[in-house]
């Protein structure tokens, strides 16, 4: 009797055929994921080398260069639930020098006030509040007050008109929502907003980046959905060049650290949890640097004066610590920073170091005019009239972060 061989195949019973055929197919999807953590890998490895080889000259400068963050919020205003203790960790494993709080208001008490201010553990806080006008506008008030708690019945003029009295600045969140751009009591405009930066992520892209990346790369898993903020800063660019007056930018972090889950007992004691944006990791991704002369300490004064003068800039410095980078200009009678104005005379000078190589693009009036690549320092000279700023690219950390800036600068004006 002979017989007939039988592949284990046919042999196998139905049900593990079709297991073995989804696992073989959920393998070759993950292929793409899996090339995906590759190059983080590789731009992990690229942003050491960039914070390997910065080289900056402070001692050259007159300025002092202090970075922080603008727009965080704890459980006082709701939407969270983390601590003051958790805050003032996560600055001081970034090295932070300050954070602007902004916390949401309350009808029965003054956030502001019971919020972090002053200095905490060598922290700077300044004690603000995010509110939402009668107009359906939102802002950010620094300081804040207890009338940031009416601020919901009365409109965006009337706002303003208190904060100024106040002597506090006032800066417009959520561009994109904001209505009353006749108005001119605004101090600055929050260009780019990191919470709405993350409504583009697509979440069954994510979570398959996740199995994969999450746990080596969490940081830079930001750098898959981080876009340049185009529509706001072309309105930013319109403003400064159609009313005429300084207009300063910013960057919120508009950190909550409240994605994710949680088990734990009535004290608040985290039994078991997943942080997905826990502070430390907002901290992290941008920040905005102020400048003050060295002469200077830091205190809420000099910040706030030098954030209404525009003598800051804005930083991912997820990508690269961008500590030492300046834009000044001068003339053949004054040197001029970020935030000032200057007489364009017999002509203007404007020169832009970073602390590595980088692509530089100078925009006058809302148009690149230069694009240089390939040095640390670059040196434009102008010879007419406008708005000018700068913004800094790392091209040497891949195509992943292609096309989105590591520096935005606030600007020069040439008068």
């Amino acid at each position: 009797m002979k017989l007939k061989w039988k592949p284990k195949w046919k042999g196998m019973k139905r049900w593990k055929r079709i297991t073995l055929i989804a696992l073989a197919l959920f393998l070759l999807f993950q292929i793409p994921f899996i090339y995906r953590r590759v190059r983080l890998g590789a731009l992990y490895s690229a942003i050491r080398q960039v914070n390997a080889g910065r080289v900056v000259t402070q001692n050259e400068s007159a300025y002092s260069d202090y970075k922080g963050v603008i727009h965080v919020h704890s459980s006082l205003g709701g939407h969270s639930y983390r601590k003051f203790i958790n805050i003032i960790h996560a600055a001081n494993r970034n090295g932070l020098n300050f954070v602007v709080m902004t916390e949401h208001t309350s009808g029965v008490m003054d956030t502001s006030e019971m919020t972090l201010k002053g200095m905490h553990a060598g922290v700077l806080f300044i004690n603000g509040n995010e509110i939402n006008t009668a107009s359906h506008d939102r802002m950010l008030l620094m300081p804040g007050s207890a009338d940031a708690a009416i601020a919901n019945t009365v409109g965006t003029a009337e706002v303003l008109i208190r904060q100024k009295t106040l002597g506090g600045l006032s800066f417009i969140a959520y561009p994109h929502e904001f209505q009353n751009w006749d108005l001119n009591d605004y101090d600055g405009i929050e260009v780019y907003n990191l919470y709405t930066n993350t409504k583009k992520i697509n979440y069954f892209v994510t979570f398959f980046d996740g199995l994969w990346s999450y746990w080596s790369y969490p940081d830079l898993m930001f750098a898959r959905f981080y876009e340049r903020p185009s529509d706001d800063l072309k309105r930013w660019d319109e403003l400064t060049r159609t009313k005429n007056r300084r207009i300063v930018a910013t960057a919120g972090n508009d950190a909550h650290a409240n994605v994710g889950f949680r088990l734990g007992d009535l004290t608040g004691k985290e039994i078991v949890g997943l942080q997905l944006d826990p502070y430390e990791r907002s901290f992290r991704i941008v920040r905005n640097h102020v400048l003050l002369e060295k002469e200077k300490q830091l205190t809420s004064e000099t910040l706030l004066d030098a954030l209404a003068n525009g003598h800051s800039y804005i930083a991912f410095d997820l990508f690269g610590d961008s500590t030492g980078f300046t834009f000044t200009a001068e003339n053949s009678q004054s040197r001029k920073i970020m935030g000032d104005e200057i007489e364009l005379l017999d002509g203007v000078r404007l020169i832009v170091t970073t602390p590595v190589a980088a692509r530089v693009l100078l925009i006058k009036d809302g148009q690149v005019i230069r694009d240089e690549d390939g040095t640390p320092r670059k040196e434009f000279p102008i010879n007419e009239r406008g708005v000018y700023r700068v913004e800094a690219y790392l091209t040497q950390l891949g195509s992943i972060v292609k096309g989105k800036p590591w520096i935005i600068s606030n600007p020069i004006y040439v008068r």
